[in-house]
């Protein structure tokens, strides 16, 4: 999902990917999936929950992000679907409806925390809420710091699709497609290839440089 109107380098280069592969798509056919946070996954944020509870550490989420959550098995088999039932360069995604929709960091956090009888026990700060953790927890209550994000490069909402992008809602019930055809005007790439292999080449680059090829 991150490849949708991208904030951030791991979105870019999830965009890039696509482009790249849409790109040979006249000498083999291609489709592709855009999905949501992997629950669970390494590195995800329900991973994270479950390393502090079995270390006993507070949770802190801000109050004001929203995202969307599919398990393993609804990745792969989106991703499947997309294998076997995607036109060439088709993205498939998840349709946003009742049963699927994105929810505040907050109430996962607290949703999983009462799925092991812990209540939220909200802090005013991740200090108080260290300091307050072994006593809370006895109790069977957790302690968490809700806080504002100030992240930069972080979506408040996540997005499976932009606006400039030919949508087909109507091919299945719970999926949606991203349509792409030869003639869009993809950005030549060439140039971004070469760039590459030139800092690999020499070893050097800067973040700077990164983010300008990427733009």
């Amino acid at each position: 999902d991150k490849a949708a109107n991208p904030v951030n380098i791991m979105g870019a280069s999830k965009r890039m990917m696509e482009l790249f592969l849409f790109r040979d798509s006249e000498n083999q056919n291609i489709s592709t999936a855009r999905f949501a946070n992997v629950a669970f996954s390494d590195g995800s944020l329900l991973a994270g929950f479950r390393e502090r509870l079995n270390k006993q550490q507070p949770i802190a989420v801000p109050k004001d992000i929203r995202r969307y959550f599919v398990t393993p098995r609804e990745a792969g088999e989106l991703c499947l679907l997309s294998c076997l039932f995607g036109e060439n360069r088709d993205i498939f995604f998840p349709k946003k409806n009742d049963s699927f929709k994105d929810e505040t960091l907050v109430a996962v956090a607290t949703r999983y925390l009462e799925s092991f009888g812990f209540e939220v026990s909200e802090c005013e700060s991740e200090d108080e809420a260290r300091k307050k953790a072994p006593e809370l927890i006895r109790l069977k209550k957790w302690p968490c710091y809700f806080f504002d994000s100030d992240t930069t490069g972080e979506k408040s909402f996540e997005e499976f699709f932009t606006q400039d992008e030919l949508i087909d809602f109507d091919r299945f019930k719970a999926i949606g497609v991203v349509k792409n055809y030869l003639n869009q005007n993809f950005p030549d790439l060439n140039d971004f290839v070469s760039d590459i292999d030139k800092w690999r080449q020499n070893s050097i680059w800067s973040k700077t440089d990164l983010i300008e090829i990427f733009q």
